[in-house]
């Protein structure tokens, strides 16, 4: 198992950032774990309010559990309760239901982490975590085409837009 570094770690922070900047996003957090579930790196802008550390880590921590993103954890428990009641039972650790979780993924399909993302609306912060995984020189699952999705088993979200932009 490839370890993600914490200099990777810093840089995927700050590319989420960079992307929350560019969407002008309320004050985020963020956290990247290790494959492990263990914190590597967390960050939180001024102004993000209280409780980010423990969301973002939910949502990370969800994603790793289920090898889903936090928004596709969220759906597995609207459809199967009483599962997701007996593996929030089992968990080493927090399980956030919200949009925000997303793999880290080498470029051979490896998941190396997850981030954290939490303190705008769930598809702001997809987005910004999706972002910050690519400017640290990582993938998330939407960056793999249809034949790795199958080799990998990778759960892929439908694509996301930012809802306070109006399509075109």
């Amino acid at each position: 198992m490839r370890a993600i570094s914490l200099a990777e770690a810093n840089k995927i922070i700050t590319g989420t950032f960079a992307s929350a900047k560019r969407r002008k996003a309320y004050a985020l957090a963020a956290i990247v774990l290790d494959a492990g579930g263990r914190v590597k790196a967390f960050q939180k802008q001024d102004g993000a309010s209280l409780l980010r550390f423990e969301i973002a880590y939910g949502k990370a921590f969800a994603a790793l559990a289920l090898n889903r993103s936090s928004r596709q954890v969220l759906a597995k428990q609207k459809e199967k309760p009483a599962f997701m009641a007996s593996l929030a039972e089992l968990s080493d650790g927090p399980l956030f239901l919200e949009g925000g979780g997303q793999l880290i993924r080498d470029e051979s399909g490896e998941i190396v982490g997850a981030l954290g993302v939490t303190g705008d609306v769930n598809e702001v912060d997809d987005l910004c975590a999706m972002d910050g995984i690519r400017a640290g020189g990582f993938l998330p699952d939407d960056d793999f085409d249809d034949a790795a999705v199958r080799r990998l088993n990778i759960k892929k979200d439908k694509p996301l837009r930012d809802p306070r932009k109006l399509e075109p």
